[in-house]
């Protein structure tokens, strides 16, 4: 079990397992592009900026390496989806609107793709309803 010295130690784990999931979400069609780390790194940056400090000395290429590595030496997202479960809607809203937009950066959501959202939803208890709003929100923004 982890123990954490401080708050800011156990928020920049929490960020890991949060950029984990997502990059697990980018890799899940085996097409890790370039445009979804660019997307990660704007939910890192854009994260940090509603939790002033939670980097602690680390950049968001940092963050982003050490999630990379976490997700590859994971075989299971319930790992990541854990803490997040326990964190408020505007959280769980935020993840999945990255998540979506993750999915649909190539213009095309595949049967892996869908599969993975609807667990991950099932997981941090949002309903298909929320994500299915979510969705036509990023689809709407893209055009």
């Amino acid at each position: 079990m982890l123990e954490f010295s401080n708050k800011k130690d156990q928020d920049s784990v929490e960020l890991i397992k949060i950029v984990s999931l997502l990059i697990h979400a980018a890799k899940i069609d085996e097409n890790y592009t370039e445009k979804e780390k660019e997307l990660i790194n704007n939910f890192i940056i854009n994260f940090t900026k509603k939790n002033p400090g939670i980097l602690k000395n680390k950049t968001s290429s940092q963050i982003l390496i050490e999630s990379e590595k976490q997700e590859k030496d994971s075989n299971h997202i319930l790992e990541f989806t854990r803490e997040i479960k326990k964190m408020d809607i505007k959280i769980k809203t935020f993840v999945l609107e990255t998540l979506w937009e993750i999915v649909l950066s190539d213009n095309k959501s595949g049967i892996y793709e869908s599969n993975l959202i609807r667990r991950i939803c099932g997981l941090l208890y949002i309903s298909d309803k929320i994500s299915g709003e979510i969705k036509l929100g990023v689809m709407s923004k893209k055009k």
